[in-house]
C-alpha cells in the first residue's frame, strides 16, 4: 500500500541544512509569489527536508475545490486524495527515475534541469482532467540534494498520462522516459521555423489567417500551408492547442 514517505527518495534524504544554506532562502517567497499573481498557472513549492508544500498558489486548476491554504496543509495526503489509482503508481514510479536520473547528473548541473509530465486530477464533482506539471529545483544542499523546487502546473495537451521528459537549460536534447521498457532515450528538442515561429507570433496577438497573410506578405494559403505543418510538428489539432503547446514548451525564443 502507497504512503505519503514513498514519495521522498532516500537517495534525496535530508537530515539538517546549515546556516549558509538556509540563508539562501531569506525572502524567495515573496519572488515566487508576485510570479504567482502573473500566470493562470498553477504553482507549488515542495520543501524535501520537511516533506510538505512550503507554498502552494491561489491559481484554482490545481486546488480540486480547497483554497490554497488546506492544499498547502495537506501536503502529499492532496496526492492520494484526488490522483486517479493507476496515476498515483504512475507519480511513484517518475518519483523514483526522476531521483535516479539527477543521482547521475553532475552536482553544479543538476539546478538547470527540469522534470515534466502528466497526470489525472479527480475534482470533488468528479470530473477529471489531464495536468502537466513541470519540477525544477530551486535549492540544493551543498551535497547536491534536491532541498526546495518548485512546480508548475496547467492543463496537458497529450492524450494519456505520463509523457515523463526530463529538459536541460540551454541544450537542445530532451530525455524522455520509456514506461514499458524502463529506459531513457535521447530526443532532439523541437525547433520552429522562422515563418512557423512567426505566425504562431500574430496568432497569439489574435490576427486572423487573412490578417496574418496581408502582413507578413503571402497568401492566405500560405500561412494555412505553414500551419499545418506546425500543427503535424507539434501534434495537435488547432492553433489554440499549438500556441498553448509553444508557450508551455518555450520553443517560441
Amino acid at each position: 500500500m502507497l504512503h505519503e514517505s514513498d514519495f521522498f527518495s532516500s537517495k534525496n534524504a535530508i537530515n539538517s541544512i546549515s546556516k549558509a544554506e538556509k540563508e539562501q532562502t531569506f525572502y524567495y517567497l515573496e519572488t515566487i509569489k508576485a510570479f504567482a499573481r502573473t500566470t493562470y498557472k498553477s504553482i507549488y513549492v515542495i520543501d524535501y527536508e520537511k516533506k510538505g508544500f512550503e507554498y502552494v498558489s491561489e491559481n484554482p486548476l490545481f486546488l480540486c475545490g480547497h483554497t490554497a491554504q488546506e492544499v498547502q496543509k495537506l501536503g502529499y495526503a492532496f496526492y492520494f486524495k484526488y490522483v486517479i489509482p493507476e496515476d498515483l503508481q504512475l507519480l511513484l514510479k517518475i518519483n523514483t527515475v526522476g531521483f535516479d536520473f539527477y543521482e547521475n547528473i553532475p552536482v553544479e548541473q543538476r539546478i538547470f534541469h527540469t522534470i515534466s509530465y502528466d497526470f489525472h486530477l479527480k475534482n470533488p464533482d468528479g470530473k477529471v482532467i489531464l495536468i502537466n506539471q513541470k519540477l525544477t529545483p530551486l535549492y540544493l544542499t551543498q551535497s547536491g540534494k534536491i532541498w526546495k523546487a518548485i512546480c508548475i502546473i496547467s492543463l496537458s495537451l497529450a492524450k494519456k498520462s505520463g509523457n515523463i521528459k526530463i529538459y536541460k537549460t540551454g541544450d537542445n536534447k530532451i530525455f524522455e522516459y520509456d514506461l514499458k521498457g524502463s529506459f531513457w532515450k535521447i530526443m532532439d528538442k523541437i525547433t520552429l521555423t522562422n515563418r512557423e515561429k512567426e505566425i504562431l507570433q500574430f496568432s497569439i496577438r489574435g490576427y486572423s489567417i487573412s490578417e496574418i497573410a496581408e502582413t507578413i506578405f503571402v497568401s492566405p494559403d500560405t500561412v494555412k500551408f505553414h500551419r499545418r505543418k506546425l500543427f503535424a510538428k507539434l501534434d495537435v489539432a488547432n492553433i489554440s492547442e499549438a500556441i498553448a503547446y509553444a508557450t508551455n514548451n518555450n520553443i517560441l525564443v
